[in-house]
């Protein structure tokens, strides 16, 4: 249901129900609530240990695994600054959203460009939201399908060294091949033993990687100068690094929705167990982030890959198996990031396009889209460019400032408030990391791509 907004006091919760204008109610289709039917509100039995698993799937994903790489372009000190206020940063920014999402008494926000629509207006709030979302979701599920490949062509090579070679498009292809299937599961609760699988593979490789190099040691000469060729490579790869940690510290994009899928009373309103959820969630974060980054550039320095999982070689089959849980988690994640890709699309085909709900849509539609996320993945497989550009362009906006502008805009907190202050620093800080790091993973894509082999 789509509302248009009046003109809220400073604080949501004396909001009454005169100020909202309903602009149309859901359409029927046969015989039901089409909101019944998509994916985000078809389902809301969900517990809070759901919204824990699903914020660690959503989280902890191929970012985590480029840390040390970003650190080693920071250096000691800037690495563990940026890795700490990113953590404290989004966790607040995170809190925000759980609460928005039902400041209206009566009313629950169950997607992000809904509550942009309240908090900017009907029209301008969804040019907002909606393509920043999507950049986000469809350039994560890019990027995964690039990981997923890489991960199952790792775990190939290692467990079958004198196989011939294959190349990567066909694991990316493999890796794809499984999402025409996983596709077609109805909305996030029919995920949920999916998304527990790649939140405990998370945790598993996480601690493999710091584990193993923890293990292994220091090698031999270490150095952690920053390694550049120029002053201006060397500025360059911070601008990306930076759009490394943004990329690892993101969920917010589909808080809203995961949120959704559990029940809310007057008594018990959904932000509690919601809540509950997103804490246990960071804290696993934080023992899967802090140890990865910090004893993998310890042990390998400025040598580490943007992947550690390719820097650390033995043992054979304990990182064959890190990569193979690298691929089971992607699976998870990119569903996840997917669900609000199709909940949006499936909403347009039948609310504007008249199509009919049902299997046949979803079938063609959202095969149709992992088709295309597939394609763009084999084509453009720059793992590390990849992840700087997209943590730059569409995360850091969507989890550093935009819900600290929705909350001012809102909420209305007094100038030079604790919360008002807040905010800005908040806002301050994610429009300079989303110039930077855009402007470093671009530039990253571009070196690659004038050396890369299409298909390879």
């Amino acid at each position: 249901m789509v509302y248009e907004s009046g003109n809220p006091e400073n604080s949501p919760n004396v909001t009454q129900d005169n100020n909202f204008k309903k602009i149309e109610e859901p359409e029927k289709k046969e015989g039901k609530n089409y909101e019944d039917w998509l994916p985000i509100t078809s389902s809301r039995n969900a517990k809070w240990w759901y919204s824990a698993f699903h914020n660690v799937t959503a989280m902890v994903g191929a970012g985590v695994l480029s840390l040390p790489n970003a650190v080693s372009h920071l250096g000691w000190t800037p690495g563990v600054i940026v890795l700490v206020l990113s953590w404290m940063i989004t966790l607040y920014t995170l809190w925000q959203m759980v609460e928005m999402h039902e400041m209206v008494p009566g009313k629950r926000f169950d997607r992000y460009h809904e509550l942009g629509q309240h908090a900017f207006g009907e029209k301008l709030g969804l040019w907002i939201v909606v393509p920043q979302q999507l950049i986000v979701e469809v350039g994560v599920d890019i990027v995964y399908m690039v990981t997923g490949g890489k991960s199952l062509k790792r775990f190939h090579d290692l467990v079958c060294s004198t196989c011939k070679p294959i190349r990567q498009s066909y694991f990316i292809a493999i890796f794809g091949s499984v999402h025409f299937v996983l596709a077609q599961l109805p909305n996030f609760n029919s995920v949920a033993g999916i998304s527990l699988a790649a939140a405990v593979m998370s945790l598993s490789y996480s601690t493999i990687a710091w584990g193993a190099s923890a293990h292994q040691g220091q090698i031999p000469d270490v150095d952690y100068g920053i390694k550049s060729t120029s002053t201006a490579d060397a500025v360059f790869n911070v601008f990306n690094a930076l759009g490394d940690v943004a990329f690892a510290y993101a969920g917010h994009n589909v808080v809203l929705e995961i949120q959704a899928t559990i029940p809310s009373k007057p008594d018990k309103p959904s932000k509690v167990p919601m809540w509950r959820g997103v804490m246990v969630a960071y804290i696993v974060v934080a023992i899967c982030y802090f140890p990865v980054a910090l004893i993998g550039y310890w042990a390998y320095g400025n040598s580490v890959e943007d992947n550690i999982l390719l820097t650390i070689g033995k043992p054979t089959w304990l990182i064959a198996a890190a990569n193979m849980m690298v691929v089971i988690h992607v699976i998870g994640s990119y569903q996840i990031y997917a669900m609000p890709v199709f909940d949006m699309m499936e909403t347009v085909l039948v609310t504007k396009l008249g199509f009919t709900p049902g299997i046949w849509l979803r079938l063609i539609v959202r095969s149709s889209y992992v088709a295309a996320t597939c394609f763009v993945a084999i084509s453009l497989p720059f793992f590390g460019g990849l992840l700087g550009f997209f943590g730059g362009f569409a995360f850091a906006p969507t989890t550093y400032f935009l819900p600290c502008i929705m909350w001012l805009a809102i909420y209305k907190p007094k100038r030079f408030s604790l919360s008002w202050i807040a905010n800005w620093i908040c806002i301050t800080l994610g429009v300079l990391l989303m110039t930077v790091s855009s402007i470093g993973g671009l530039r990253t894509i571009i070196k690659k791509a004038s050396t890369y082999k299409f298909y390879s």
